[in-house]
């Protein structure tokens, strides 16, 4: 059974930056897509970005995440991180941690309901 561990969150200026961490455990992280979901206060969990089981294909949610956030793996694998730069109050949100098998693909973690695994999440607030 993999389990996803956040950490990394926490409440911070318009600005400034983040680096969010989720460890996979239990499997077999190659064998994992990666990626990152979050969710505002009062809407749908929405899609942020996501990683091959190799690292070398990358998606993001639109052009502005892709703009100020990177997504990218531990070289052990079992690591992805989300740098989060020039934050915004609107970037306020619980960030989920989200795996799925690589055979279903990073690119498809862009739908929510090909999700396999999820993290327990962890919070960005940032302060205007």
């Amino acid at each position: 059974q993999v389990r996803l561990d956040e950490s990394g969150g926490g409440l911070v200026q318009a600005g400034d930056s983040l680096r969010l961490s989720c460890a996979a455990s239990g499997g077999t992280a190659r064998d994992l897509a990666l990626g990152w979901y979050r969710q505002a206060p009062g809407k749908e969990r929405e899609f942020v970005a996501a990683i091959s089981g190799g690292g070398g294909s990358t998606y993001y949610g639109d052009s502005a995440m892709k703009a100020r956030f990177t997504i990218s793996r531990g070289v052990a694998k079992n690591t992805v991180y989300l740098q989060l730069n020039s934050l915004k109050p609107e970037d306020t949100a619980v960030y989920y941690c989200a795996a799925t098998p690589t055979s279903i693909g990073a690119a498809n973690l862009r739908n929510l309901n090909k999700v396999d695994v999820w993290g327990q999440g962890t919070l960005v607030t940032v302060s205007s």
